[in-house]
């Protein structure tokens, strides 16, 4: 991914446009960019928005090669009310691998960590676990029909943000409800893509799928215990995040996120996904730690 792409200055849905633009980051200096946050963000920054930007800036010092693996820390809640600054180290650029090491900064301060791990395009042997079936995404509710049904729940001051457009759809395969959900078996899957064409620019699709991998999986070490995401009794925040990027796929068309969580204990929750094309091929593999805490009296 160049600094420049000309991409970012097509005409997009609104949607797009605001995210193609958040990943865009400015180049300052060598090896730094800054990155902004969406005016509508109040309190902290959305962890799949650092995880995207860290990536453009990591992915701008890298040429010939493709992003197979990332591992990140959130140290600090982001301030959506300051750019962010992107430092990236250059680590080690071998014959087939290149390394990075990108540190968001805020007010001085490191508040996120990721270490990047790029690769030339080589063959080799070949499995995947193959895909569950399920319904497929035009058989499911769409989110825009489901946050409409879900608008009286919502406190009136949220509710025109609640209902503002967005750059990445999410249909369930088996919804439930944001506010007071059932218990059930920490499993999901949740169809996704962005509401637009996106360029045509294979490491921008891995940062659009890095953004929205953040969406749902804290979700699911939440099922087996009746909690939704709106809960005021939770403090609920990603610790870390993993992903590995298998073959290339397109973030705009429908992608299967197959979700579970194995453990949760010590106010903290473990889960893990996978990602399908719709036909089956296994694109990426994420694992993350959230923390789950109950709120003190």
């Amino acid at each position: 991914m160049q600094d420049t792409n000309p991409h970012f200055a097509n005409p997009q849905p609104d949607p797009i446009r605001e995210l193609l633009a958040l990943l865009d980051l400015e180049p300052v200096e060598v090896n730094i960019f800054r990155g902004v946050s969406p005016k509508d963000r109040s309190q902290r920054v959305f962890g799949g928005q650092v995880l995207g930007q860290a990536l453009v800036a990591a992915t701008r010092t890298v040429s010939d090669r493709i992003c197979h693996s990332l591992h990140a820390y959130f140290l600090l809640p982001g301030d959506p009310k300051v750019p962010i600054l992107y430092q990236v180290d250059r680590s080690r650029d071998g014959k087939s691998f290149s390394s990075r090491r990108v540190v968001a900064i805020q007010h001085g301060r490191p508040i996120f960590h990721m270490s990047v791990s790029f690769q030339i395009d080589e063959a080799g042997l070949e499995h995947q676990l193959e895909a569950p079936e399920v319904l497929p995404p035009e058989a499911l509710q769409s989110e825009d029909a489901y946050r409409h049904k879900m608008i009286d729940q919502v406190p009136p001051e949220l509710r025109e943000n609640f209902l503002r457009p967005r750059p990445i759809e999410l249909r369930p395969v088996e919804p439930s409800d944001s506010f007071i959900p059932a218990r059930r078996a920490p499993h999901q899957s949740v169809w996704v893509r962005a509401t637009g064409k996106l360029p045509d620019d294979g490491p921008l699709q891995q940062c659009v799928l890095a953004y929205a991998s953040d969406m749902t999986l804290l979700d699911t070490c939440l099922l087996p215990h009746g909690i939704g995401w709106f809960d005021p009794r939770m403090q609920m925040a990603s610790i870390d995040h993993a992903m590995w990027f298998h073959r290339p796929f397109r973030a705009d068309e429908w992608l299967l996120y197959v979700q579970d969580s194995p453990f949760a204990g010590s106010g903290r929750g473990f889960n893990r996904g996978l990602v399908y094309t719709r036909d089956g091929k296994l694109v990426a593999s994420v694992a993350q730690e959230g923390l789950i805490r109950k709120r003190s009296d």
